[in-house]
């Protein structure tokens, strides 16, 4: 757990240009693991911003013209500073100005992590999902029948790119060139709240800071469906959110090894 360690020591800062559905939640849960969240988005500034952060982290949720300026400056000064950068491909299966958008920033900003759920990473892979909104769609789903087809596809965008794919859903699937992980926590819940997948971003951000890019990813995801699991049996969904950022801020090293459920395949 020297991630975690690293990160509640450290108080690293995050800049996470996220769509304000999510962005009360997003600085909370960067908060309960002990970094220090900042949120700028104006043009005129990020460059400035990211430059004295830790990692950045971008969302193509509810983009606007200004907000797309301000990712794409802050991708540019990531990586020429070398600084860690993750990206959430929120949407990209249901909007082609999301779909170019994302996939211009990969190219000159070359995140450190790409994030999304199964019809996300077939759309920016240029094939065709069944996306349903930002969600997943009907077929896109891994499944035992899929499984083998839809690692290929992330196993070659993670090669073509040099990133760290995530690709959450029911099974979680973090993947590093040819090594994949299968993470099986998580809980019917974290659906039924918004913005949970934006938090796992924020979780991803906060722990590659420690430049594990690796380890920081699959920390992120299996935490959020640790804390999920603990969270699940909250009167209703607004006591659900509140106990899963929570037991987010709560949980110990040991509950997480107890918890956990991953391997690599």
């Amino acid at each position: 757990m020297q991630i975690r360690h690293s990160v509640k020591v450290n108080k690293p800062l995050i800049h996470y240009i996220t769509n304000p559905i999510s962005i009360n939640d997003c600085a909370n849960v960067i908060l309960a693991v002990g970094a220090k969240p900042i949120m700028a988005e104006h043009p005129l500034e990020v460059s400035e911003v990211t430059s004295v952060s830790k990692v950045l982290g971008v969302n193509l949720g509810n983009i606007t013209d200004a907000r797309m300026k301000a990712m794409m400056i802050s991708g540019k000064t990531a990586f020429e500073k070398k600084i860690p950068e993750v990206i959430d491909l929120v949407g990209v299966g249901c909007s082609s100005l999301r779909l170019n958008y994302a996939k211009k920033f990969i190219s000159e900003c070359h995140p450190s992590v790409i994030k999304g759920n199964m019809s996300e990473m077939k759309a920016i892979c240029g094939i065709r999902s069944n996306a349903k909104g930002i969600d997943v769609g009907e077929g896109d789903e891994v499944t035992a029948k899929s499984f083998d087809e839809n690692i290929k596809i992330i196993k070659e965008l993670s090669l073509e790119t040099g990133a760290v794919i995530a690709a959450t859903g029911a099974i979680d699937i973090v993947v590093n060139g040819d090594d994949v992980y299968l993470i099986k926590n998580g809980c019917e819940m974290l659906s039924m709240v918004t913005g949970t997948g934006c938090m796992v971003t924020a979780l991803i951000a906060s722990y590659i800071s420690s430049l594990d890019i690796l380890g920081g990813t699959i920390l992120a995801v299996a935490l959020m469906g640790i804390c999920g699991e603990l969270s699940q049996y909250a009167n209703g969904i607004g006591s659900f959110r509140t106990e899963l950022i929570n037991n987010i801020f709560t949980i110990t090293d040991d509950t997480i090894l107890e918890k956990i459920k991953y391997n690599l395949k």
